[in-house]
This record gives C-alpha cells, sequence and structure tokens, in this order.
C-alpha cells in the first residue's frame, strides 16, 4: 500500500525524469513561458549553437515592456519588445505579440488560453509563476539559467520543496477578497514565513473562491517566501477551464477531467507546517510599509518601532523613514497621490468589476491609471460598460501589461509619490525610483481613488451589488 501523499508530492513524483544528489530532481516541463526578460538565455543558446527543444511546448508573451499608452515607444523599450520576437520567431515560438488579440500579461493569458491545466508544470522567469498554482498546476518562477537550460532541455533541476497547508475555514466578510486573505497570512507569518516551502490552500474559504480569486491567493505566495503555491482542483477549476484555447476537447476533456479530480492530498497526507485562519478574522487589508508582511487592517493605525525587539524595530523605522510615516497615525487619514488598478495579482475581469462596484457615479479625487491584464480582459470590460465606469469617475483606460507594477514600460509613480495599488510588490522604487506604494484589493484602491486617502471600501459598498 503506498503511503498517503500531498498535492505537491503526487505532482513532482509525475514530473521526475531524474533523480539526483542531496534530494534535487531533474522535472519535465510541460509549459514554457517567456517573456522579454528571456533575452539572456536565448543568447546563451545562440552562443552553444543549441535550438529551442520543444517550441510547441513554449510560448512567448510581451507584458513587462508593453506600452499601455499612445506615443512614440521609447528606443530601448522597443528594443527588448522587438528581441523577444526576432528569438521567437528564430525558434519557432508561438509569440503573443503587442498586437494579437490574445496579448497580455503571462499569468493572466496563460490560464485564459487554457494553457495552464491541472497537473501540468509551468516554468517561467518570473517570480509570479506561483499564480499558476490555483489550477492544481506545479508552477514556480526561474532564474535566467534555468531559463536557458528549460530552453534547451525542456527540463529543470531542482530541490523539492516542504509541504506545508493553510487552511482559511468561514466566511469572508463583505469587501474582503483573495487579496486580503493572502496579505493576512503574510502579515501573520511574515515575508520569509513560508521559506523553502511549497503552500497548497485548503479550506471551505478558499474553496468557495472563484477561479481568479484563487490566482490572486497564489500569485502572492511569493511574497510570504515560499516557492509556490497550490489549490487542489475541484469544479470550479474545471468550468473555469471547458472551452478554454488550448484545454482538450470532447473525448480528451472527459478523460481530463476524471484524471485532475484525482489531484488532492490524500486524507492522512503529512504537512512539514500547517496554519489555520478564520475567515472572520480577516479585514480588507493595506500594507504600511515596503514589505508586504507590513501590512494591517485599514481600521489599524501605523505601528511604533519602540513597540518591537531590536532587529525588528530597526526595519520597521527604515519602512517609516522611507514611507514618510509617523508611528500612530490612523491608516485612513493617510492621503494618496495617485491610484493604479492592474497587474497579475489583480488585473483580471473580476478585479475591475469589483472597482467599478465602487466607482460607478462617483468622481475620483486623485489621478489614476487602469490597466487590464490582457487584451481580452479590456474588451470584456469595455463590453460590459466597465471601462465607461472608470473614465467617468476620472480614470485612466489604458491598454493590456504589466504597466504600473513595476514600471518598466514607463508608466511610473514618481519619487515622493504614494500610490494606492493593486500590485504585488512595494518595495522601495518598486513602481518608480523614490515611489511609495500600498497594496491593496482593486475595491481599495477604487475607496481611495473617491476619497483620496486609504480608506475602508465596506461603506462604499453598503447598498451595491
Amino acid at each position: 500500500m503506498n503511503a498517503p501523499q500531498t498535492l505537491l508530492e503526487k505532482l513532482w513524483q509525475a514530473h521526475t525524469v531524474l533523480k539526483g544528489e542531496g534530494g534535487s530532481a531533474l522535472l519535465w516541463v510541460d509549459r514554457h513561458l517567456v517573456h522579454e526578460g528571456s533575452h539572456h538565455a536565448f543568447a546563451k543558446l545562440e552562443a552553444r549553437g543549441q535550438k529551442v527543444a520543444e517550441p510547441g511546448l513554449t510560448f512567448a508573451m510581451v507584458d513587462h515592456y508593453a506600452p499601455t499608452r499612445s506615443g512614440q515607444m521609447d528606443p530601448d523599450i522597443a528594443r527588448m519588445i522587438r528581441t523577444l520576437g526576432d528569438n521567437a520567431r528564430a525558434h519557432g515560438v508561438r509569440l503573443f505579440d503587442l498586437k494579437d488579440p490574445a496579448q497580455g500579461i503571462v499569468h493572466v493569458i496563460g490560464p485564459e488560453l487554457g494553457l495552464t491545466l491541472p497537473g501540468v508544470q509551468v516554468n517561467c522567469g518570473d517570480s509570479h509563476t506561483s499564480t499558476h498554482g490555483a489550477f492544481g498546476a506545479l508552477a514556480f518562477g526561474v532564474g535566467a539559467t534555468q531559463v536557458a537550460h528549460i530552453l534547451a532541455t525542456q527540463t529543470v533541476w531542482q530541490s523539492q520543496p516542504r509541504a506545508m497547508r493553510i487552511t482559511i475555514d468561514g466566511t469572508l466578510g463583505p469587501g474582503v477578497t483573495a487579496k486580503d486573505m493572502a496579505l493576512h497570512w503574510i502579515a501573520r507569518l511574515g515575508a520569509d514565513g513560508a521559506r523553502g516551502h511549497a503552500i497548497e490552500y485548503a479550506g471551505s474559504a478558499v474553496h468557495n473562491l472563484s477561479m481568479q480569486g484563487r490566482m490572486t491567493l497564489c500569485n502572492l505566495s511569493i511574497e510570504g517566501g515560499a516557492r509556490l503555491g497550490l489549490v487542489a482542483p475541484d469544479e470550479v477549476t474545471f468550468a473555469y477551464l471547458d472551452g478554454r484555447r488550448y484545454a482538450p476537447k470532447g473525448d480528451d476533456w472527459a478523460r481530463a477531467v476524471d484524471d485532475w479530480a484525482l489531484l488532492n492530498s490524500d486524507p492522512d497526507a503529512a504537512f512539514v507546517r500547517e496554519d489555520r485562519i478564520d475567515a472572520a478574522d480577516i479585514a480588507p487589508t493595506v500594507t504600511w510599509g515596503t514589505s508586504p508582511e507590513e501590512a494591517l487592517p485599514i481600521t489599524g493605525i501605523v505601528p511604533d518601532p519602540a513597540q518591537f525587539e531590536a532587529g525588528k524595530s530597526v526595519a520597521i523605522r527604515a519602512s517609516l523613514d522611507y514611507m514618510a510615516l509617523s508611528p500612530g497615525t490612523p491608516l485612513t487619514s493617510i492621503s494618496v497621490d495617485q491610484v493604479f488598478i492592474g497587474s497579475c495579482t489583480n488585473g483580471r475581469i473580476e478585479d475591475l468589476r469589483m472597482a467599478a462596484q465602487v466607482l460607478a457615479g462617483r468622481r475620483a479625487r486623485v489621478p489614476g491609471l487602469v490597466s487590464p491584464g490582457s487584451a481580452a480582459v479590456k474588451r470584456q470590460a469595455e463590453a460590459e460598460g466597465l471601462a465607461q465606469i472608470f473614465t467617468e469617475a476620472g480614470l485612466e483606460w489604458a491598454e493590456s501589461g504589466c504597466s504600473m507594477c513595476v514600471g518598466m514600460n514607463g508608466d511610473r509613480v514618481e519619487a515622493g509619490k504614494r500610490c494606492a495599488s493593486s500590485t504585488n510588490r512595494n518595495f522601495k522604487g518598486r513602481q518608480g525610483r523614490g515611489s511609495r506604494t500600498h497594496l491593496m484589493s482593486p475595491a481599495m484602491v477604487a475607496a481611495a481613488a473617491v476619497t483620496g486617502h486609504l480608506a475602508d471600501v465596506r461603506p462604499l459598498l453598503e447598498g451595491r451589488s
């Protein structure tokens, strides 16, 4: 009789081609997603005279440098996009270029197209590849050297992370989203709290999330130090994938669903770590500092460094200095200069609907940019009237791309400015040199837009559905 296995162990075993020394394994890669940052890896292949081993399993997407506003493109940005296209065409790789109707952020369009499926291994030279684990896929980011290895061999060497389970049971309160769930556990366990682990999310609050919410939750796993995040596939997963362009069809679909339904942790499987959270304890949450762990319920106050042990106190003081905040300040009294809605964390149609629900019939007090996660999301938002709500509120409606999450395409927050943002990182200078970022859900960003300061979205949602 086989020993009980976690979902992670089942996926790892299924993809192991060769076991190495020290517990490492050579893993087969089912989907390799590349974007503009892959040029170093393609250059290595060229230097060795190699070709992409499995061009049919490699997909190239323009996202980090994708311009979202009209106007002349910066020559350096144009060169990065052109280089990706040249490399993709030279190796016979499917390219989702700027004008492709399916263009978008790699972690948004992979699921949209059905490239991301339960049980597959997905790799990309981007840490937020953990997003795809929402489908029960083994998905993690890799470095430039590993990207080159995958291109050349369709395999990657990895050490197996330890299995950790975070169970969130109960019912989320009004205005509380998957983003709040993620910021809550990261603040609770710390930015290194899950280091070296693969997190399987479980519990009724997780399984009641839509696929888009599950993607947000898994996307942010990396911000708590985890290697990847996982949710066991279920009927919600299958319903999302049914009919997607690259998903199985006909009899293959029926067989696939039968197989996918087996992808879960055995009842007696052992996890190295367990943590349990009551969904009722999670409030709309915002970050006040320069790490995703520096987050509090919106009803909180800026912490006092003097109340923490020496090492932690130094870090908090440094964050407060950078963010120009004083201890004891109510979070709701912190003014913002602008807002941003988008990114691979919260740039999907459901995210835009939540923000529009708050913004409808209201006027933003600060400027802001809304960049959908993909061209398909953009079309859908325009068809549903969401884009009109954003523009009538005074926000700028842009093209799809990573945009102001990381600012590589020129969409940046100016030095000293404070931005309420639906993105995934609030590191120093993440949205531009000297920028100050407060992370929150899209609905909370919308609340900040109409009030001009960090605000509790719950009163603004009363009477709206």
